[in-house]
């Protein structure tokens, strides 16, 4: 099962396969049409009909308002009426001044749960290579949806080329998101200015990246970590259980089963560690689908088990 509705990408074939190959710096206008997002969201006020058998009066609920896509008019979600939409193309025009004046390049798109969610992934054009072989990319992503599981979300991500592996970019001393919540006006230049599109974040995070390669692990550090990370919440919401399964998993990918878990940027170091973890959330944990796991490991738990590896793995170097 698909979340992919519709998908344009640019240079390698995306994790599943499937889209609309383009060339490389197409305009916008190319990856809204060939992403299928060049619709637009519409609204209208919810009615019902109040009476026995559906037969009698069409009342109106001012409160909350139907969202619809206006190509196939099929229903997205129904929201409170101070709900602010943005558009689908709004999330490509983010990006109109940034691949046009700032080097960036649009690589992904796409259109998630028959319309209610899509986004952008672009290449920031910054990169690192680490221990002469490891070679690290930075990306953008920006997200939104319209049925309230997600606010219009901005991320600096990385990518490592060698397994395809995701992991955010932090901003300073938060997390490495900037979150515009559906009750506001999404404004994409102040969301810019927030994000500070420079390369201050990035230095940041390669000396960090290369701060964890040089900081060898023990196999008792390693375990550790794992335990912390690797975790869930027992049934009556109290206890925390350690996922015994994943953490097998893990380990035999940190120990050499990993894609680029025996470069020297990784073997026994704290970064190979992270990068077991990483690879676990974006390649190997259960889900439905590739999908599933792609948007878990963007914006669900997957995200979370991420973040907190990378925390645990920060706590090694400070």
């Amino acid at each position: 099962m698909h979340l992919v509705e519709t998908m344009a990408y640019a240079g390698e074939k995306p994790w599943h396969g499937l889209g609309n190959k383009l060339g490389l710096q197409q305009p916008i206008e190319v990856w809204k049409k060939n992403a299928g997002m060049d619709w637009q969201i519409e609204q209208s006020e919810v009615r019902y009909i109040s009476g026995s058998n559906n037969v009698g009066v069409i009342n109106a609920f001012p409160e909350q308002k139907v969202l619809y896509r206006s190509d196939t008019k099929a229903p997205l979600a129904v929201v409170s009426k101070r709900f602010h939409v943005v558009q689908p193309g709004e999330i490509l025009e983010f990006y109109r001044d940034l691949t046009a004046c700032n080097g960036f390049e649009l690589e992904t798109a796409g259109v998630l749960r028959e319309g209610r969610k899509f986004w952008a992934l672009a290449r920031t054009g910054q990169s690192v290579t680490l221990k002469g072989r490891d070679k690290v990319d930075g990306y953008l992503l920006l997200a939104t949806a319209c049925d309230g599981t997600l606010a219009t979300t901005a991320q600096f991500t990385s990518v490592r080329v060698v397994c395809n592996n995701t992991l955010s970019i932090a901003l300073g001393n938060a997390n490495g998101a900037i979150k515009v919540p559906h009750r506001s006006q999404f404004d994409p230049d102040a969301v810019k200015r927030q994000l500070g599109i420079t390369v201050s974040s990035w230095d940041g995070f390669v000396a960090r990246m290369k701060a964890l390669v040089e900081r060898p692990v023990d196999p008792d550090t390693v375990e550790g970590l794992l335990r912390r990370v690797l975790t869930y919440a027992a049934p009556d919401g109290k206890a925390v259980v350690v996922n015994e399964q994943a953490l097998a998993t893990v380990r035999s990918l940190y120990e050499g089963g990993g894609r680029g878990a025996l470069m020297t940027s990784s073997r026994g170091t704290a970064w190979g560690v992270l990068n077991s973890v990483t690879e676990f959330v974006d390649h190997h944990r259960r889900a439905r689908s590739d999908d599933h796991r792609r948007d878990a490991a963007w914006f669900g738990q997957g995200a979370q088990i991420k973040q907190r590896a990378w925390d645990e793995a920060m706590k090694l170097v400070v």
